[in-house]
């Protein structure tokens, strides 16, 4: 996966599995970098259940538990779904990262498409974080008994 221009193997990465009965219903997995906690990839395979906000909240209990003084993301700028729900979940824009995507397909991954969602152009990287002061709340809101 292409992040902030360099590729990361999500596969090597720590994270967290959600699970029902022994069957995988999502994961999270992130990237720890000098008090920075980076959240690579988050799939809910059940959508509307919980399920993306419980991997989330585990993800905020550990930064907490690190004192990590971030944690962020980035999505692509045609992700509106993905940007509407962190928003509503209290992540905030912090900056937009003007063809990023444009230049990962130039220099790192040319099979990046040039559309996306909704035949949006796919060109920029949009940075948004969970503030440190809304953890505990967060973790508090949305964690499952069982995560």
């Amino acid at each position: 996966m292409d992040t902030r221009g360099r590729l990361v193997d999500v596969l090597t990465l720590p994270g967290f599995v959600a699970e029902d009965d022994g069957r995988w219903i999502g994961y999270l997995s992130y990237e720890s970098r000098v008090g920075d906690i980076e959240i690579v990839v988050l799939e809910a395979l059940l959508e509307g259940q919980g399920v993306a906000s419980a991997l989330l909240a585990r993800c905020a209990r550990d930064a907490l538990a690190a004192a990590a003084r971030r944690l962020w993301l980035l999505t692509s700028n045609d992700n509106t779904p993905a940007l509407r729900f962190y928003q509503r979940r209290g992540f905030v824009l912090v900056a937009v990262h003007r063809d990023a995507i444009t230049h990962a397909r130039a220099n790192l991954k040319p099979e990046i498409p040039l559309t996306g969602k909704d035949d949006i152009p796919l060109r920029d990287e949009i940075e948004l974080e969970l503030p440190p002061a809304t953890w505990a709340g967060f973790i508090e809101r949305y964690s499952w008994p069982q995560s």
